[in-house]
Parts: C-alpha cells; sequence; structure tokens
C-alpha cells in the first residue's frame, strides 16, 4: 500500500500544480492515465462555435488542428516539428478573463517544467512491469522531483490560441478552451534528460535488480516518449 501511494502523490501532486486563479479547471497534456488529454482531449471541430479569429472553426492554426484529431503525436509529424519535442497545455472554464490572465501570463521558465515532468513521469510509469517506485527504488522518486524542479533549455512558447465550445456541463452551454503551444529541441531535450537520469542515479543505492532496470530505461526512454 505504502509504494501504491508513492506512485499515485506525484501524479496528484502535477495535477494541484497546475491549479490556477479563479479555480478554473486546467489540464495539463500529457498526464499519465488521462487518454483524453493525450490524445488532444474531447473536443470535436463541430462543436466550436467561436475562436480568436472570429466565429466558427474556419481558421484554426494546423498545429491545433492536429492535436484536436491526433494529440501530441499529431503535432510532432508535422514537418515543421519533426525534430521537436511538443507540449500543449490546455486550460478550460467558463471565465474568459481569468483563462486570457493564463495564456497571457504564461512563463517557459516556471510553468513549462510541469508540461515537461508530467511527459517524463509518464514514461517512467509506462516503462515499468511493477509500480515504478518498486521497479526503480528512490530513482523513481527523485527523478520526478528533479524534473518538476529543472529549467529547459531551449523551450519555446510557439504560440497561444482560445476557442469557445459547446458543452452540456457548463450552465451557459458553452465553455472555453485556452491553449499554450511550447516546443523544445529533441536533440537538446533529450541530452538534458539524459544527464538528469545520470545525476540520479549517481545519488542513489539501487539493488540489483533496480539497477538492471534503471539501466534498460536508460537505453529505451526515448521509444514512444
Amino acid at each position: 500500500m505504502k509504494k501504491i501511494i508513492s506512485a499515485a502523490f506525484f501524479f496528484v501532486w502535477a495535477i494541484l500544480l497546475g491549479s490556477c486563479a479563479g479555480q478554473e479547471k486546467i489540464l495539463f497534456q500529457p498526464v499519465p492515465n488521462n487518454d483524453n488529454a493525450i490524445r488532444g482531449g474531447s473536443t470535436l471541430i463541430g462543436d466550436i462555435t467561436e475562436t480568436r479569429e472570429g466565429a466558427g472553426s474556419a481558421r484554426l492554426p494546423d498545429w491545433l488542428l492536429a492535436f484536436i484529431g491526433g494529440g501530441i503525436e499529431e503535432v510532432e509529424e508535422m514537418d515543421f516539428y519533426r525534430d521537436k519535442y511538443c507540449f500543449i497545455g490546455v486550460n478550460e472554464g467558463g471565465n474568459f478573463g481569468a483563462l486570457s490572465k493564463w495564456t497571457g501570463n504564461y512563463s517557459v521558465i516556471q510553468d513549462f517544467p510541469r508540461l515537461a515532468a508530467a511527459r517524463i513521469e509518464k514514461r517512467l510509469i509506462s516503462s515499468a512491469s511493477l509500480y515504478p517506485d518498486d521497479e526503480y527504488g528512490s530513482f523513481y522518486e527523485i527523478m520526478v522531483k528533479k524534473a518538476f524542479g529543472a529549467e529547459y533549455p531551449g523551450a519555446f512558447l510557439e504560440d497561444t490560441f482560445w476557442i469557445k465550445k459547446k458543452s452540456n456541463q457548463n450552465e451557459t452551454g458553452e465553455v472555453y478552451e485556452f491553449y499554450v503551444f511550447i516546443s523544445i529541441d529533441r536533440i537538446t531535450m533529450q541530452a538534458f534528460i539524459e544527464n538528469m537520469m545520470a545525476e540520479t542515479l549517481a545519488v542513489i543505492t539501487p539493488t540489483r535488480s533496480q539497477n538492471t532496470a534503471i539501466k534498460r530505461l536508460q537505453q529505451i526512454f526515448f521509444t514512444g516518449f
């Protein structure tokens, strides 16, 4: 039970860190076990009634069309982003002013680590055949903490955008979704994470089986990342 609580703690922590003014619901992409966020949320093009560019959905940016249609993987398949990792934060609610302030104040240095760390943690979880803190020992906890506390060199805010869409869960029948789109060079990101893993391994004393699992993780980490 202790191991389960430990693994769940960081997942909940990633979500709680995303809280914002006005108690708007924030969905960061990607997060572990959140298929809607990974696949671009539950938005349908036909449900969009308005965007930053005007009525309807005719002028959505290409990256957002890709994200809505196929999630972050589809964005990274676009020619311009094939050599980058892409991250999209989504903030949803009915308060346009609070959401607009969120995108206007978004900081790559302060806010992007939550997106990056959630993706790193998701990879740690998906690669483990046991609970990750069983399989990797203290490596898992320390690695996740380092990921949340790091600054990611080269991360770039590509764009922001908002839409209004039909919603059955909102009293007005409509809800806003605001997006922040960040990219980072693949080679830069991989080198940074590899260094983070090496630093983490240097300060722990894993068991023999945990050390084997960590070494394997280092070899396969970016497959499916």
